[in-house]
């Protein structure tokens, strides 16, 4: 099933899901690459495609997990010509269903404390369906070099510091220097 809305969609049915894995596979059509594309402000999507099992977690949860799969064009940033990238990106993911008590964070005296090296919450899920694609393009789209250059290339008029007294930049004050003033 795709969602008209995503430029990337693919629906899997919780209630189909079971405690063996089903294995997914996803791949874009040449349409939903264009779409890709536009989103994401890349040249092109030449290909985007997703390998991922679905398992049932705990008593209500989905565990979603396995690689993404893209290869894009991108300009690059110093001679605008096109570059290819390409993106193989593990991901897990897990979901649970509105009003689960896995979604949420315990507040402890009114803060919240959120650990950095803690596992993340759960993503919330409504209905019966979570969107497998739009995974699988939230995490290509994270995956994208937001400043691509092709291998060797430079900025030629760039001239770095060597550290001489010649380069240091002259005070601010030095036109002042040896000025002096009417107020006598």
């Amino acid at each position: 099933m795709r969602d008209p809305v995503q430029p990337f969609s693919f629906a899997v049915k919780v209630g189909h899901v079971s405690a063996n894995p089903i294995t997914v596979h996803m791949d874009a059509d040449e349409r939903e690459r264009a779409a890709l594309a536009k989103t994401w402000g890349v040249l092109s999507v030449n290909a985007f495609s997703a390998d991922f099992s679905v398992v049932r977690w705990k008593r209500d949860g989905i565990r979603l997990f396995g690689t993404v799969h893209a290869v894009l064009e991108q300009a690059c940033v110093v001679t605008l010509e096109p570059i290819e990238q390409t993106i193989e990106e593990e991901i897990e993911v897990l979901f649970v269903p509105e009003g689960s008590k896995l979604a949420r964070n315990e507040a402890v005296n009114g803060e919240l404390i959120i650990d950095a090296d803690a596992p993340d919450l759960p993503e919330v899920f409504a209905g019966d369906t979570i969107d497998a694609g739009a995974v699988a393009a939230e995490y290509a789209a994270m995956s994208i070099d937001q400043y691509p250059r092709k291998p060797g290339v430079g900025f030629v008029t760039h001239i770095e510091s060597d550290g001489t007294e010649a380069d240091a930049r002259p005070s601010p004050f030095a036109v002042l220097k040896g000025w002096k003033g009417d107020s006598q």
